[in-house]
């Protein structure tokens, strides 16, 4: 309890006989609600209200209770509770605010606060520039004036809340930061608040998991990992820069990766270089709880900042999360092909199994089908692991000398005198051809202006205007065919097919990693006639460079691509 100063002692004897009020003097301010922070500071709040008690011989400053940084829409604050709680041990039979917005901005709370509640339990209620006392003057309390300001603060705070959230989102739409606290891996440039740029401490980290994961690594065993090297947590690791980051979900200083952490970084696309907010949406300005939005609804701007993790290897982490895998028992790696094998039949995942006998132990693989779910479904498919193994290993280095071939092929190609030549034919071709165009464009605009000064008849500029129209469309046509000539002539050309890319890097395997599963096979199916179909990644950039070397053909020897071709 404060101590009560000697005016008010003096007050209180002058009083006599009537009754001293234990006041709160209630302070509150959150530039959220649109506060004015100059006029309606705590400080000056509280000086207005000590001021007013000095004055009023039958009030006694019991305590002073300052939300400061508080919004209104809600009375979840903590001063607030605590004067609440001194009011229900009768400690406090008073409460005097400067003005119904700093007791509270949400229309029926107040409203049941000053109508219900405080006149049940015989409180006081003082609001000084609304001119409201609850024992002197209790008819204005009853004047229609107070709930309908009370419904005025609460609109002026919604529309501030609403303006809030729409220049917040104009500035997510623009590519800018505006969060406290930058993801793991960045952090806030120190000229521009709403850009973010790489922490290469953090950014080492992140490169290893990514790197971790595709070679084979469990997510799990990630986190186990990070942990055993002693690596803080992304929640550690932003305290110790300093930054004041708090995270509920957390244990309070465990300082451990979960293995949710990792997997939200695996799948963040912050870390290609796209800005991703408004993931988390406070319901209302009444409910200050945030909820998770649908995928749809996120503000998500590319090419913002400088990436962590190039696209391509982001894409096959995507690719590998989405897929069915396990890891294998008490081993820090998932199986060879988890998540890479199906039934050709049914099309579900292969199960692995393993079978101990006297005389040795094999792994196979079987239909889930027929395994788990329904024996008359799907028959077995079964398979051994090591001659499946074997099969794929046999099938990549095919696939790795045909990339090889073609890559030799298409630099011939490239090399060669008559390719040049074809392509700046084709490109002066082309250039003839928007000429036309743009003749007949200006012939057209010519036309207009000859009619209406009379040179040419109406009959003349609809005839003239249809002829060029049709010269233009021809040459348009002439355009795309060119265009497309050349795209066809170029493919290849410069070196960066991705098949060939990929493939050409393995020139040397001859052991089956995880790692090169995930590099170049999309799917291995095996189906009941013991075939075995694998579909390798980066078809279509295949198709394309075969199809430059058809049609290029002339200019290699027809040993070589009859080879090929065969391939």
């Amino acid at each position: 309890m404060l101590a009560v100063n000697n005016v008010q002692m003096k007050n209180r004897k002058q009083a006599g006989k009537n009754k001293v009020w234990q006041a709160a003097l209630y302070v509150r301010l959150s530039r959220e609600d649109g506060d004015k922070e100059e006029s309606d500071s705590v400080i000056n709040q509280k000086e207005l209200l000590q001021q007013y008690v000095s004055l009023e011989p039958d009030i006694v400053v019991y305590d002073v209770y300052m939300d400061d940084g508080w919004s209104g829409t809600n009375f979840e604050r903590p001063e607030f509770i605590r004067m609440m709680s001194d009011i229900r041990n009768d400690e406090v039979n008073c409460v005097i605010v400067k003005d119904l917005s700093r007791f509270g901005r949400n229309y029926i709370d107040v409203g049941q606060y000053i109508e219900k509640i405080f006149p049940l339990m015989d409180i006081r209620f003082i609001s000084l520039t609304d001119n409201l006392d609850s024992v002197k003057n209790p008819q204005t309390m009853n004047n229609i004036i107070v709930p309908f300001k009370n419904l005025i603060n609460d609109e002026y705070c919604r529309d501030i809340s609403n303006k809030v959230r729409s220049s917040l989102d104009m500035k997510r739409k623009q590519g800018k930061h505006i969060g406290s606290f930058a993801c793991y891996g960045y952090k806030k440039d120190p000229d521009d608040h709403n850009h973010l740029v790489i922490d290469d401490e953090a950014a080492e980290i992140v490169r290893d998991i990514f790197r971790w994961y595709i070679s084979g690594m469990s997510i799990l065993a990630i986190a186990q990992k990070l942990n055993g090297m002693g690596i803080p947590n992304p929640s550690s690791y932003k305290k110790t820069q300093g930054l004041n980051y708090k995270n509920r979900y957390e244990k309070i200083g465990s300082g451990k990766w979960p293995d949710s952490s990792v997997r939200r970084i695996l799948g963040n696309q912050m870390y290609i270089g796209n800005l991703v907010q408004g993931i988390l949406k406070v319901k209302s300005y009444k409910v200050q709880i945030t909820q998770r939005q649908e995928k749809d609804d996120w503000i998500v701007v590319e090419n913002t900042h400088e990436p962590i993790i190039s696209k391509e290897d982001f894409k096959t982490v995507q690719e590998l999360l989405a897929r069915n895998t396990r890891k294998a028992p008490d081993m820090t790696k998932v199986y060879l092909f988890s998540g890479f094998i199906k039934c050709g039949d049914c099309g579900r995942s292969m199960v692995r199994k393993e079978h101990h006998h006297d005389y040795g132990d094999y792994t196979y693989y079987i239909c889930k089908t027929h395994n788990k779910i329904d024996k008359t479904a799907c028959s077995k498919h079964t398979t051994r692991a090591d001659k499946l193994e074997k099969i794929v290993l046999a099938s990549i280095q095919t696939q790795v000398a045909l990339a090889v071939d073609m890559d030799e092929a298409i630099k011939s190609i490239n090399a060669n005198e008559k390719t040049n030549k074809e392509s700046v034919r084709l490109n002066k071709m082309l250039e003839q051809a928007k000429n036309e165009v743009e003749k007949a464009e200006h012939m057209m605009l010519d036309l207009y202006p000859d009619w209406k000064s009379g040179v040419i008849s109406k009959e003349e500029y609809t005839e003239l205007k249809k002829r060029f129209e049709i010269q233009k469309e021809n040459a348009m046509n002439k355009v795309f065919d060119l265009q497309s000539k050349i795209g066809e002539a170029e493919k290849g050309q410069d070196g960066s097919n991705q098949f060939i890319e990929n493939f050409i890097q393995y020139r040397n395997i001859d052991i089956l990693t995880r790692e090169v599963v995930v590099a170049l096979i999309d799917m291995i199916y095996v189906y009941e006639d013991k075939n075995i179909k694998i579909v390798f990644k980066y078809q279509n950039p295949f198709k394309e460079a075969m199809e430059y070397i058809e049609n290029n053909q002339n200019l290699l020897g027809q040993e070589r691509i009859k080879t090929l071709l065969e391939a």
